[in-house]
C-alpha cells in the first residue's frame, strides 16, 4: 500500500493524521481521533474500544470483495480486528447488529447505537461513496443510517419501470 503524499504531511508536529476523505489509508491514530470527534468521547481509548467493538461485529457481518476492500482501506490495526471475524453464517440486520453488540459490551442500546455511529461514519470516509453503496447493499435493511446514510426505500406501488413520484 502507498500513502498519498497529501495525508501524510501535517500542519503541526503534534496534530494527529486526518482521517482520509479520498478512500486512502489513514493511521490508526487519525481514525481514532475522527472517532473521539464523532463520538465526543473524552479519551482515545473510549474511542478505541468503540473502534474494536463495531469492526469486529462488522468484520462478521461483511464477506467477499467487499470485505477485503474495506480493510485495504482501513488503518492496519483496524483492518486485522475486522479481518480477524469469522463471518456469520446468517446476517443480521441493522437493528439486530447494535444489540448484539450491546450484548457482548454490556452497554445499553443507546449508547451503542451512538458507538456504531460514531465509527461507521468515519470508516464510510475511508471507504469512500462507492465502496459504502457496495457494503450497505450487501448487508440486510438497517445499515444506511449507521453509516451515515439515508435509508431509501422504493415507493409503495412502483414496480421495475415505472416512474416514481417526482421523477419527472
Amino acid at each position: 500500500m502507498t500513502l498519498h503524499a497529501e495525508t501524510t504531511t501535517a500542519s503541526s508536529t503534534t496534530a494527529p493524521a486526518p482521517a482520509a476523505t479520498d478512500g486512502s489509508v489513514t493511521s490508526y491514530t487519525g481514525l481514532l481521533e475522527r472517532v473521539r470527534y464523532e463520538g465526543a468521547y473524552p479519551t482515545r481509548e473510549r474511542a478505541d474500544q468503540a473502534v474494536r467493538s463495531v469492526l469486529a461485529a462488522l468484520g462478521r457481518q461483511l464477506v467477499g470483495d467487499e470485505r477485503v476492500q474495506l480493510a485495504a482501506r482501513l488503518p492496519f490495526e483496524a483492518a486485522l480486528t475486522l479481518t480477524a471475524q469469522i463471518p456469520a453464517v446468517t446476517p443480521l440486520g441493522g437493528w439486530e447488529f447494535v444489540k448484539d453488540i450491546a450484548r457482548s459490551t454490556g452497554g445499553s442500546l443507546a449508547t451503542t447505537r451512538w458507538d456504531v455511529g460514531a465509527v461507521l461514519v468515519p470508516v464510510a470516509h475511508l471507504a469512500g461513496p462507492d465502496l459504502t453503496d457496495r457494503i450497505i447493499r450487501q448487508l440486510p435493511s438497517g445499515y444506511a443510517l449507521l453509516f451515515g446514510r439515508p435509508e431509501l426505500l422504493p415507493a409503495r406501488g412502483a414496480g421495475p419501470g415505472e416512474r416514481e413520484r417526482g421523477d419527472r
